[in-house]
């Protein structure tokens, strides 16, 4: 039996982990070994894991990549102490508009000396997020494969030390073809690595948990709302959310109400906006939620105010919930949405977002027939996962 290991870093509330979580429960457990090695043994879907899965013990030094630096002195590791603190000044003096994503690359290189290495050898290391460093240098396997969930073109990493980890991995793993696009807009050297597996989307599974009762303010609402589900980060938009809300609520659209599932750094950003245009009663925070699909069917428009995306798999749920979507013009936004079919495109700005709300509050029949064109488009996707398999049996050619 090939034995294929999985590795993220935990399973908290969040769009890769929910995707990963249906990966592992469509797995072909009869033929194949998974292993999964979580660096932090936390996370609202530990208790989603399917029994077959096998969970390795937690590595403690793994576990502190997430922990504020001082814990990490405080804990005995200072070796590792002592490479954050390297990390986030090599970071701070780069001049990026965001240096979290050179922090966590210089963070995990520079750690990998101190690092213990995972002893058991695999056919197959699947490192499912970024970055992978870990997997690249502490894990022997015949075959390692990146995942990639994002949009890289947009993101600020240090290149060459990018380049050092990717080349490292045998496949790297893109959810849309959009994303191996923007992907190889930024290294273009490795486009014999690349192919596309899209995230597993189990239909009944969402549609089982939308059915779920939860305490859900939405269904006492009689007003025209919006639902989004993601994390309060910069790349998710839910700045320019409370923005747009303000903008239709200007032009006198009142009896709108959007609701925000999710959590996040940009939490207290966000409720300073919420203050500012005085919107307390119309976008509602409702925190982080296990299950949101109560919230998603319970609304009348989701919208992804994003960035930058790989494959929102929110967007892909409320499809299969038969919900208009309304998506910001990301790079990757018409791999997933075809415009005026099964959701529509907007502007990427707040008077763009707020523009798509407006029509599709108006024009109700183009809400009606997207909403249609949703509940009749079968967005079930299993067999990509047999993509993985071809990978164990024998390779797949990147250039088909």
């Amino acid at each position: 039996m090939k034995n294929i290991l999985f590795s993220t870093f935990d399973l908290e509330v969040g769009g890769v982990e929910r995707s990963l979580i249906n990966l592992l429960k469509n797995f072909d457990y009869e033929n194949y070994q998974a292993d999964l090695l979580l660096y932090s043994h936390t996370g609202e879907f530990m208790r989603e894991l399917p029994e077959k899965t096998s969970l390795l013990p937690e590595v403690n030094k793994y576990k502190t990549f997430r922990q504020p630096i001082k814990d990490i002195f405080k804990s005995g590791h200072v070796a590792l102490g002592c490479t954050r603190l390297f990390a986030k000044v090599k970071a701070d003096r780069s001049n990026s508009a965001e240096t979290g994503y050179k922090q966590m690359q210089y963070m995990w290189k520079y750690a990998l000396p101190f690092l213990p290495s995972i002893k058991k050898e695999y056919d197959i290391a699947v490192s499912y997020l970024w970055p992978h460093y870990l997997v690249a240098e502490k894990v022997k396997a015949k075959t390692k494969i990146a995942w990639i969930h994002t949009d890289y073109s947009t993101v600020d990493t240090d290149i060459q030390t990018d380049l050092e980890m990717w080349n490292k991995f045998d496949y790297i793993a893109a959810v849309s073809e959009d994303c191996k696009t923007s992907f190889l807009y930024k290294y273009p050297s490795l486009k014999d690595k690349v192919i596309v597996i899209e995230n597993i989307t189990s239909p009944n599974f969402v549609r089982e948990l939308a059915a779920s009762p939860v305490k859900n303010p939405m269904a006492e609402d009689s007003r025209f709302k919006i639902i989004t589900v993601a994390r309060l980060s910069h790349a998710k938009g839910i700045d320019n959310a409370v923005r747009a809300l303000k903008l239709l609520k200007d032009k006198g659209y009142e009896d709108i109400a959007w609701y925000v599932v999710g959590y996040g750094g940009d939490e207290v950003l966000i409720r300073d906006l919420i203050d500012k245009y005085q919107l307390h009663s119309s976008f509602i925070l409702l925190g982080k939620q296990t299950n949101p699909y109560p919230f998603i069917k319970e609304a009348d428009l989701y919208v992804q105010p994003s960035r930058y995306e790989g494959k929102a798999v929110t967007v892909g749920e409320a499809q299969i919930l038969g919900k208009p979507v309304l998506v910001t013009n990301y790079p990757t936004a018409a791999s997933q949405v075809r415009s005026n079919h099964d959701g529509l495109i907007c502007e990427l700005s707040v008077e763009g977002i707020a523009d798509g709300i407006e029509r599709l509050y108006n024009d109700r029949n183009l809400k009606d027939t997207i909403a249609a064109n949703c509940t009749s488009t079968d967005y079930s996707n299993n067999d990509e996962i047999r993509k993985l398999y071809e990978i164990v049996k024998g390779g797949i050619n990147c250039a088909t």
